[in-house]
């Protein structure tokens, strides 16, 4: 039996190749809205950041979100993402658990 392949993504901060599943997607929507996307699936330009505080101010010191959404992100969106990201953040791990238990 084939083994599955799983789907690698590069954290915009760290520049490390993850699963998917570990890290969480920003994405700038046709609209030119910049927001969080647990499920994977908005449609837009997206960047992907591991799970991790600490990586999330890499970003933003670095402004490689910036550069993964090809806009500038303004002050006020990376305040409002930062809260944001760190409700999402324990979501995020939360399913994780979940999923693993599922397993």
């Amino acid at each position: 039996m084939k083994t599955k392949k799983v789907p690698l993504r590069k954290c915009v901060a760290s520049q490390e190749m993850l699963p998917k599943k570990e890290l969480i997607r920003i994405v700038r929507t046709p609209d030119d809205r910049i927001e969080i996307d647990l499920t994977g699936k908005k449609s837009g330009r997206g960047a992907y950041l591991r799970a991790d505080a600490d990586c999330f101010k890499l970003a933003q010191k670095n402004k490689s979100l910036d550069r993964a959404l090809k806009k500038p992100v303004p002050a006020e969106i990376y305040e409002q993402l930062a809260r944001d990201f760190i409700e999402v953040e324990q979501q995020f791990r939360e399913n994780q658990e979940r999923q693993t238990d599922d397993e």
